[in-house]
């Protein structure tokens, strides 16, 4: 299984949360594939791309996003199989884009999102995990969840877990 990490629009592809996740996917057994999205500022150019890179793969994702990367792999979600969704503070009903807040396909998901997030509110974590039926865990933090890392990486680990065992 390939653990397929989507980046946010200000950040690059093996910035400190991927790195801090991939380590973990790692321990597993898993492959890691970052996407490069830097200079691609269009998410549904992003969404088309991250399509093509997990048909390319061979086999069934665990797709990770961040912010707007949370947005791309939840988009995804919906053309591709995946094994699981993992949405660190996703861009959700951002203003002026509600309507294009992805509708995710069926797989498992999990939401993390800071409580003090300064860019996407709280509250569209909460909208969106209450429309599709998603875990939502809320823990101290802003957007980036810098200082919440550890907290983050264990969320990803359990949910890593409950995906391999199966």
């Amino acid at each position: 299984m390939h653990v397929v990490f989507s980046h946010g629009k200000e950040s690059g592809p093996w910035g400190t949360k991927i790195r801090a996740m991939a380590g973990v996917a790692g321990r597993f057994g898993l492959e890691v594939r970052s996407v490069d999205y830097r200079g691609m500022d269009d998410p549904a150019r992003r969404v088309s791309t991250l399509i093509s890179v997990c048909r390319a793969l061979g086999d069934t994702p665990l797709l990770v996003g961040s912010s707007m990367g949370g947005h791309v792999a939840a988009a995804a979600s919906a053309e591709v199989v995946a094994a699981g969704l993992f949405l660190i503070a996703p861009a959700f009903y951002m203003p002026g884009y509600e309507a294009l807040t992805p509708h995710p396909g069926s797989q498992p998901t999990r939401i993390v999102h800071g409580w003090s997030d300064e860019v996407v509110p709280v509250q569209n974590s909460i909208r969106w995990a209450r429309e599709y039926d998603a875990e939502l865990a809320i823990i101290p933090g802003d957007h980036r969840l810098t200082d919440s890392l550890d907290r983050v990486v264990a969320l990803f680990e359990a949910f890593v877990a409950d995906r391999v065992a199966g």
